[in-house]
């Protein structure tokens, strides 16, 4: 018989220990993958750290290769298809004029951030000298009046649908704990829900724009059309938030609904302590949908309101009537699909922080 060498083991049950924390690094990160739509990270950091390359090299083929395939021949077909349609601005443009199209808009928000930092260091340096004349009463700041560039009006349009979706979540949270805990309340409320929900922001656009011309002044710290945009937003964007609320509180186990009763909770505690925790899931689901359902919306407000954003860019564009208008367009459409997917990751992110869910 052969003695076993003890530094062998050693080593051997060392190099087992770091392949065992590398492992569990992979697998704690992955959770973040999955949030982040990078799912096809892991087999490869896996495949890399010698855990069965072939079965790693399948995930890879299904999270990675077939994305790429699929988005490749999209592109291909594009491509090939694009110029056989005639407009009356000429031909769809491929793949490649939409390319040299966001090249030229990122190019354009540069000069006219340029533009906007000249401005204003001019502006700075005019009040200081003023200033140092003795004339103090004349410094004023004087606003860059340039068109807003391509990232500016993204960013609007970000900030207005989170800004209705915010109002959105505040109204329809406990609306649906309410229509989840009384079944008298859920009568009152969903009738309205069933009626209201169907309604197209093209609908409510004409209403909300008078009652905001007619009750809030041109001088008020925002915009007429930023809200007109942002109350519309919230007028379609909460049904989806108060169904799944009043869903995951009505179906809360009636075990722990028992326990509520015998431990004698005051009701704050049991909607903080009891029924928020188990109706998590289901609420994060409705918010998500809403952020959506918000997302959508905003754009065929913004062009009607003429909100300074995405929608506003559309229409412009689509008025101008160019050659590179369709082009843009198409940018435009790209961009709006890859912010919702963020937005949609930002609350599946969300999601996973607070609470227990695997819904994807």
């Amino acid at each position: 018989m052969t003695a076993t060498d003890p530094d062998s083991l050693n080593i051997d049950a060392e190099r087992e220990a770091r392949r065992a924390r590398i492992f569990t690094r992979i697998n704690a990160a992955d959770k973040w993958f999955q949030v982040l739509g990078l799912a096809w990270i892991t087999p490869i950091l896996k495949a890399a750290a010698g855990d069965n390359p072939k079965a790693q090299m399948k995930d890879i083929w299904t999270l990675l290769g077939v994305p790429v395939l699929s988005i490749t021949a999209f592109l291909m077909l594009w491509a090939t298809l694009a110029p056989q349609v005639q407009t009356s601005l000429g031909a769809i443009p491929g793949p490649a004029q939409v390319w040299t199209e966001a090249v030229n808009l990122h190019e354009d928000a540069v000069a006219k951030a340029e533009k906007k930092a000249a401005h204003e260091e001019r502006v700075a340096k005019r009040n200081e000298r003023l200033i140092a004349q003795g004339k103090a009463d004349k410094v004023k700041d004087i606003p860059f009046t340039g068109a807003p560039s391509y990232y500016q009006q993204i960013w609007t349009s970000i900030k207005t649908v989170f800004f209705g979706f915010l109002i959105a979540s505040v109204v329809a949270i406990p609306l649906g704990i309410l229509a989840g805990l009384s079944a008298s309340a859920n009568a009152a409320i969903n009738p309205l829900v069933q009626i209201f929900k169907p309604v197209s922001p093209l609908a409510w656009l004409p209403i909300v724009t008078m009652i905001v011309s007619a009750t809030y002044a041109n001088d008020g710290f925002f915009a007429k059309s930023f809200l007109v945009s942002a109350i519309t937003v919230t007028l379609c964007s909460l049904w989806p938030t108060l169904i799944n609320t009043a869903l995951g509180v009505a179906s809360i186990d009636k075990d722990l609904v028992s326990v509520s009763k015998v431990l004698k909770m005051n009701t704050w505690t049991k909607i903080t302590k009891l029924v928020l925790p188990s109706a998590l899931p289901l609420i994060f689901t409705g918010l998500r949908l809403s952020l959506g359902v918000g997302w959508m919306v905003l754009i065929a407000a913004e062009m009607l309101a003429q909100n300074p954003g995405l929608g506003k860019f559309v229409w412009d564009e689509f008025q101008n009537g160019s050659s590179q208008s369709l082009a843009k367009i198409i940018v435009a459409v790209l961009t709006i699909g890859i912010i919702g997917f963020l937005l949609d990751r930002v609350m599946y992110a969300l999601q996973s922080l607070f609470t227990f869910s695997n819904n994807r």
